[in-house]
């Protein structure tokens, strides 16, 4: 079975286009031979029984095989012959490898699929509009004050911090509204809420007061205890392990288990203010190395993302995404990405495979960029004609919410 124009079989460079489903007059071409005649007939033919079309006499095994070699464009015009062909082409197994070398397609660098419950072709569909920067731009919060809110993005909830509280909002199915009612208020902070995480069960987050706060996600338990002399800039929890940086130059180990909660287990102390902090999954418990040499003074790390046991990204006000794996160097990243308008990067996202999210910090500016190309894909710019930075960004397969000083907004790459 062949097909006109083919690129080959599909990877990193394989054109992820399904507008061809769209192409009904050249189906025929693109299925090949003997599938397109008589194919509402083939409906009647039981793969490998009687005197029906060849292509249906094929093992279901070959089929496969032979389907492999398509391209995402290839395979959504074979599926327009018959109900059975795009039924046999709809599925999963597919569109995996497809998917594994598209844009936040739901698929770790390793394969683990982390959104199952959406199929892979309608993934892959999506993904296209990621790559093209082919989005809907909507507002969903607004608030009087400017603020420096952080967010996280969990089970279709956001919660959002504004001010001294914490917000949980219930998304709508649509992805781009949410309930303006809050399902849940988490309070307990005297000043800002800095950063907070989300663990298991609970809410971690650090305040502008120099305490951190643990709140119970479904229960009224919540509790506050001294951590620091100055503001807790950054905070995570893992394992029953919580981890503090502050403005006073230090960084903080403290136990969740409640014969220990606000009990200090090990304290580092550093040469400048502390801004951002993350616990590797390895779970150490101990200072393990310390990343990069010749910064220069000033030029702080405002997030840092482990994206597995020995691999994370960096950002900051060098104006760099960095890209590290510590198991070849400590000292020197394996790849970066520079900020093409020499700005300073707050927040950085990754899809754990080729999809990376930043926020800047002048005009709310959001870009996109893919690992494998050292340049930027798309900008997206969501405070201008006011400045202001993107404090912070999530996303899913479909949308992306970014909060700014005043707004949370929300880019739609579902129904662009």
């Amino acid at each position: 079975m062949g097909r006109r124009g083919s690129p080959g079989p599909h990877g990193e460079g394989a054109d992820a286009d399904t507008d061809g489903e769209a192409e009904a007059g050249q189906a025929a071409a693109g299925a090949g031979a003997g599938a397109g005649a008589g194919a509402e007939e083939a409906e009647a033919w039981p793969p490998g029984a009687g005197p029906g079309p060849p292509l249906w006499r094929l093992p279901e095994e070959l089929l496969l095989l032979i389907c492999s070699y398509l391209d995402s464009q290839a395979l959504g015009r074979l599926g327009q012959v018959s109900r059975r062909l795009q039924r046999f082409t709809s599925r999963d197994l597919l569109w995996r490898p497809i998917a594994r070398a598209c844009l936040n397609s739901g698929f770790t660098r390793h394969g683990t699929d982390l959104v199952t419950s959406i199929p892979v072709k309608e993934r892959v569909k999506v993904s296209q509009n990621w790559r093209r920067g082919r989005c809907r731009q909507g507002t969903l919060l607004k608030w009087r004050r400017n603020l420096m809110p952080w967010m996280q993005l969990e089970g279709g909830c956001l919660y959002l911090s504004q001010a001294e509280d914490i917000h949980t909002y219930q998304l709508c199915p649509d992805g781009s509204t949410l309930h303006r009612r809050p399902l849940a208020i988490f309070s307990g902070h005297e000043e800002d809420v800095c950063r907070f995480v989300l663990s298991s069960s609970h809410v971690v987050s650090g305040g502008g007061d120099g305490k951190i706060g643990l709140h119970k996600i479904n229960g009224t338990f919540s509790i506050k205890f001294a951590a620091h002399e100055q503001e807790v800039n950054c905070v995570d929890c893992q394992g029953g392990i919580i981890v503090s940086g502050s403005r006073d130059r230090t960084a903080k180990v403290w136990s969740l288990s409640s014969s220990q909660l606000g009990q200090c287990l090990h304290t580092i102390q550093t040469e400048d203010r502390v801004w951002s902090i993350a616990i590797s999954p390895l779970l150490s418990g101990q200072l393990m190395t310390h990343l990069g040499r010749d910064f220069h003074r000033g030029a702080g790390v405002l997030d840092v993302l482990y994206e597995t046991p020995s691999t994370l990204l960096s950002c900051g006000y060098d104006t760099y995404i960095r890209y590290w794996d510590i198991r070849t160097s400590s000292q020197k990243c394996v790849m970066e990405w520079e900020e093409p308008h020499d700005s300073a990067l707050y927040c950085v996202q990754s899809d754990g495979n080729h999809m990376l999210a930043s926020g800047s910090s002048y005009y709310g500016v959001v870009r996109l960029w893919d690992r494998r190309q050292k340049g930027c894909l798309h900008a997206f710019s969501l405070s201008s004609p006011i400045s202001s930075p993107v404090y912070c960004l999530r996303f899913s397969t479909t949308h992306l919410y970014a909060a700014v000083a005043s707004a949370l907004h929300v880019l739609d790459f579902k129904t662009p």
